[in-house]
């Protein structure tokens, strides 16, 4: 299995180069290398049953030998008469200089492939799939289709694949058999089979099984034992978190029972001993940031210093606000150290992280620059998780002996999915709105309706609100219509001349967007153009009227978390979605957003209409990518793993027993010990 795939039979070095544009660089790479689908090629029909646009297989001699014509551009055009005892039919190939060679008049062959009219009312083949009946191999039968790259042909891959599976075929089972009989899993070596090359649909799916099980349970099991790992790490105590009662009573407003739940389990994690591995997962407008100022009064007092990184330099300088007002009673020392700082407030930052005079040390990504020392970091608050490599986040907690660590999310994720996609994390949820904030409006409205839409935008600038208006491109593209950020803004500011219109995207220079967010901030802007930059960003309690154009372009968690930007005040606010198209998943989601403002919600709606796509990716969480096993649609098996996994784990938490043996490499090969998931 570990064999160099250039060492199989018919792929060598120049071949193999191209396996490995895939990842594929040994024989158990290519098996785990799963079809995006299968085409079934299992269908024969003769040739007068045939109608136009169907898709068939045809037993056939060839009556006449292969003719080669050119046309401009010196491009070939092949064809052949070819027959059965019904009828007859043309067979054409554009620009295959082999085609004429590898047709004898006479001699039978399959053809695979689609059935067109032509000239005269005859049936026509275009550019099918060619075998000589005695030496049969992907026509017939069911076929895997493979994702390719440049050069690598389907026909090189499923060659390879069957070689694979002949000469290594009898691969030791590693899922004990207790487990297999439980879930009715298949062995191994049928799966390995029925998932490339399958004897009937029903085969294939039995395989699925097994392989999407397998997956996410050598998965789950490596992020047990990785959470068993990190919470043995030990980290520093913090004592008197009953005095955490302190900090939250002199807040200006009454916590709700969810922060309350969740502080209290930062509290019960911090004075384990044990290094704190918390995700706190909180819809837009929840409360997360009081939550994690409470943990960063608890370090403070435990006398350990915090540090908060943020993805946005105003961000940043955001929470440095937030956190000035929660402390202004407490002596606590707040600094800010961000990139564009000039060299003496930097100079002078530095100096105050390193001697321990910062208390808390808030920033980008220049928090984990090799020359900032801290004196005694104990806490690293991370957030907008999301928006953050792994490494980043790895480098910030060493910057520390012992740090715990919380990470904030306003990304809204079922939690049976939370717990694979952070399974070295404890997951918290603040799923409760503070009392008193009111909801988003939510209206979806078409093109016909855009000047009372602009008519709703002056009249709310006219009574002291800020608008946003969102777009989802910078550029035309001549095969999207979609609108242009610059040139929108022109036509903005043109539509309502006495206001002024800002302009903000994602091509700008930090320094540049930065100042447009703060003028915003400032109410120097009346109206804001931007792109899906402004998804994460300042708060500005004076924007209440969003308006997103082009609305059925986007995801609907991007779309809640756009929302999510307005309604930071007192008054009510709204958010217009103008879609186009009447497609029912068009419909279905513009009325999902117009009748919840639930985060957690709307993003189960979402993977149901839209699947994972690009919902999240996998790699920023440290996972790696799945092979064939789809968080979302396989909640069913999930359920199973959760399951066995318990059992197993219950059994040989440490799966050092023999029987686990097997897996347990297994999840050392999925997860190396040395990669960090937090």
């Amino acid at each position: 299995m570990d064999k160099d795939i250039r060492y199989l039979k018919g792929v060598g070095e120049k071949r193999a180069e191209l396996f490995n544009k895939k990842g594929i660089y040994t024989v158990s790479d290519l098996l785990y290398f799963f079809p995006r689908t299968h085409e079934d090629r299992s269908e024969f029909k003769k040739i007068a049953d045939c109608a136009p646009g169907e898709t068939v297989c045809l037993d056939i001699t060839v009556f006449s030998p292969v003719r080669e014509s050119r046309i401009k551009g010196k491009r070939i055009i092949s064809s052949m008469v070819a027959c059965d005892d019904s009828g007859s039919v043309s067979v054409i190939w554009y620009n295959n200089k082999y085609v004429k060679n590898q047709f004898h008049t006479n001699e039978h062959y399959i053809l695979y492939g689609k059935i067109d009219e032509g000239r005269y009312h005859k049936k026509e083949m275009i550019n099918p799939i060619a075998e000589r009946k005695d030496k049969q191999r992907f026509t017939g039968m069911i076929v895997p289709i493979y994702p390719l790259t440049e050069g690598l042909t389907q026909k090189l891959v499923q060659s390879a694949m069957e070689q694979a599976i002949k000469e290594y075929g009898n691969i030791s089972e590693y899922i004990p058999d207790d487990i297999r009989e439980k879930y009715k899993l298949a062995q191994i070596n049928y799966a390995m089979k029925n998932i490339h090359f399958p004897e009937s649909f029903e085969s294939y799916t039995i395989a699925r099984r097994r392989f999407v099980f397998e997956e996410l349970l050598t998965l789950w099991l490596a992020l047990s034992q990785r959470k068993a790992s990190s919470k043995a790490a030990a980290a520093p105590v913090f004592e008197n978190a009953a005095g955490i009662r302190e900090f939250t009573n002199s807040l200006p407003f009454p916590l709700t029972g969810a922060q309350k739940r969740v502080i209290n389990e930062i509290c019960t994690d911090t004075k384990s001993g044990r290094a704190m591995n918390r995700l706190v997962q909180g819809d837009v407008g929840s409360g997360k940031t009081a939550v994690a100022a409470a943990a960063i009064y608890l370090a403070v007092k435990n006398g350990a210093q915090a540090a908060m990184m943020a993805p946005t330099e105003i961000l940043a300088a955001q929470h440095k606000e937030s956190m000035d007002e929660f402390f202004k009673d407490f002596g606590i020392n707040t600094v800010l150290l961000t990139g564009s700082m000039k060299a003496a407030e930097k100079r002078e930052a530095l100096l105050q992280i390193a001697d321990g005079r910062a208390n808390v040390v808030i920033g980008t990504h220049a928090l984990i620059e090799d020359r900032v020392e801290f004196k005694s970091l104990a806490l690293a608050v991370t957030d907008e998780q999301h928006r953050f490599g792994v490494g980043q986040r790895a480098k910030l907690s060493a910057k520390g002996d012992g740090v715990h660590i919380l990470i904030m999310s306003a990304t809204p994720i079922p939690r049976t999915l939370a717990l694979i996609l952070y399974g070295d994390l404890d997951v918290s949820i603040i799923d409760e709105l503070p009392p008193g904030r009111k909801p988003v409006k939510t209206y979806a409205v078409g093109e016909k309706m855009r000047k009372r839409v602009y008519g709703f935008v002056e009249k709310n600038v006219s009574e002291g609100s800020q608008v946003y208006i969102v777009c989802p491109l910078i550029e035309e593209t001549e095969a999207s219509d979609l609108k242009n950020a610059a040139e929108l803004s022109q036509k903005i500011q043109q539509s309502f001349p006495k206001l002024c219109v800002g302009l903000i995207h994602g091509r700008m220079k930090p320094k540049e967007k930065d100042a447009v967010m703060s003028s915003f901030a400032k109410g120097e802007i009346d109206i804001l153009v931007s792109t899906t930059v402004i998804e994460v960003g300042v708060n500005v309690p004076n924007a209440n009227l969003m308006v997103i154009e082009n609305a059925e372009r986007f995801g609907l968690s991007q779309l809640h978390q756009l929302r999510g930007r307005v309604g930071r005040g007192n008054k009510q606010a709204s958010c217009i979605l103008i879609a186009h198209g009447n497609s029912e998943v068009t419909k279905k989601r513009m009325e999902t957003m117009c009748i919840s403002n639930d985060g957690f919600y709307i993003s189960e709606q979402d993977l149901k209409l839209r699947g994972p796509g690009d919902f999240f990716g996998t790699r920023q969480h440290g996972l790696p990518e799945m092979k064939i096993a789809n968080l979302f649609s396989d909640t069913d098996i999930l359920l199973d793993v959760q399951k066995a996994a318990a059992d197993i784990l219950t059994q040989d938490p440490r799966l050092e027993s023999k029987k686990y043996e097997p897996i347990k490499k297994r999840c050392e090969s999925l997860i190396p010990p040395d990669i960090v998931l937090n």
